[in-house]
């Protein structure tokens, strides 16, 4: 980047961003400083978002950070997306991810494949007020995503849809659904299509909410689908395409949880660095000690290693060049990064780092998550193996 572009380097040290990108990260930092951070403890021990927190997501356009100005977005990119993911991770997992859902994995969807008119009604509607959430898994197809049972049959003027799907992220606040089923099972994965399914819809209902290790205030929730009646108009893209819709939206989507877990990392590393300077042992605070230096030392470049896999990724997917070996890498290690410095972090605040009185246990509960999510750990590996390999 030149000075033409107004670049300054970031706090975190070897990063470029603009000026327009750094004011944007200050202003989610305040949000997420001022308004999340003092919501935390309570969102975490009622395992729901606060709704005056979803209110101002949305008033303050981190629901429709990618969306057309048109349709009531920002009309700006998946790196100014990402570095909010990032903010409101350093802070607090549960709401990150559900600003990140809604962003990288729906608003991206239909961007890319919904029509003018879907675009005009739901994408205005997702920058507004209406929450979206993406269902893809089932009990029965994970990794395998493509083994999906949920049907879709064809009644003339509209599709009926029965099944259920599992680990819905959103699934409690959203009123917009990208839903997937088949219409041809024997058809294997060419018969997979996205619907738009609303809350409100004939035979929809929101199952059970689990009860999760981490991102506890986030809900993830099971769908039930009894005939569900959904208008032939809200297919998103073409019947027998929901495959391409779910994996390219997938790749994309990956960037956004290896942001998240970068906030993680972020935020557990800044709480060892306070708590080290503050604690003291043998007469000294503990960052006095070589070794807590050292230990220290190796958490910072994890994590500037990490931001810098990510912004790769996200600065790729801007640039329209190819992007997914780097969002799977991007992903992979972030995942490794948030788990590793999060659990040093306990480690340093000692058994203070093991009770709920700390925020460092809830980092490190936030991380594990990351490894599973949006495609695991042993998937992005065959991701980054398939696309390294020489091509015979």
């Amino acid at each position: 980047m030149t000075t033409a572009t107004g670049a300054a380097l970031s706090n975190a040290g070897l990063t470029i961003l603009s000026e327009d990108e750094e004011l944007f990260r200050a202003s989610v930092r305040e949000f997420a400083e001022g308004e999340v951070r003092p919501r935390v403890e309570a969102m975490e021990h009622a395992s729901k978002l606060d709704p005056e927190i979803i209110r101002q997501c949305f008033e303050l356009g981190l629901m429709a950070i990618e969306s057309p100005e048109e349709y009531g977005g920002a009309g700006s990119t998946i790196f100014n997306a990402i570095v909010a993911i990032e903010e409101l991770a350093r802070i607090d997992a549960s709401v990150s991810v559900f600003v990140d859902v809604h962003n990288t994995l729906v608003t991206n969807a239909f961007m890319r494949w919904a029509t003018d008119e879907q675009k005009k009604k739901y994408l205005t509607q997702m920058a507004e007020s209406r929450v979206g959430a993406y269902a893809l898994s089932e009990a029965g197809s994970g990794s395998d995503a493509f083994a999906l049972k949920t049907r879709a049959f064809d009644k003339g003027d509209h599709f009926e849809l029965t099944g259920q799907k599992l680990w819905i992220t959103n699934g409690n606040e959203a009123e917009i659904f990208l839903l997937f089923a088949t219409v041809d099972p024997a058809a294997g994965y060419k018969g997979i299509t996205a619907f738009i399914v609303e809350k409100g819809f004939e035979g929809f209902s929101v199952g059970k909410k689990e009860d999760k290790l981490g991102i506890r205030a986030s809900s993830t929730t099971e769908l039930i689908l009894d005939n569900c009646k959904v208008p032939k108009e809200n297919v998103l893209g073409e019947v027998g395409k929901g495959y391409k819709v779910s994996i390219e939206t997938l790749n994309e989507g990956r960037i956004g949880i290896a942001a998240q877990m970068l906030g993680i990392a972020q935020g557990a590393y800044e709480a060892a660095l306070k708590y080290t300077a503050e604690r003291e042992q043998f007469g000294s605070t503990l960052n006095s000690f070589q070794a807590v230096q050292f230990q220290l030392a190796e958490m910072a470049v994890e994590i500037e290693a990490t931001r810098l896999l990510v912004y790769n990724a996200a600065r790729l997917k801007d640039a329209g060049k190819p992007f997914v070996k780097e969002a799977a890498i991007a992903k992979l290690y972030s995942s490794r990064c948030a788990e590793r410095v999060s659990s040093k972090a306990i480690e340093l605040f000692g058994g203070y780092g093991y009770v709920k009185d700390y925020p460092v246990e809830k980092f490190w509960r936030d991380s594990k998550i990351g490894s599973i999510y949006e495609g695991t750990s042993n998937m992005q590996l065959q991701t980054i193996a398939k696309l390294i390999m020489p091509k015979k």
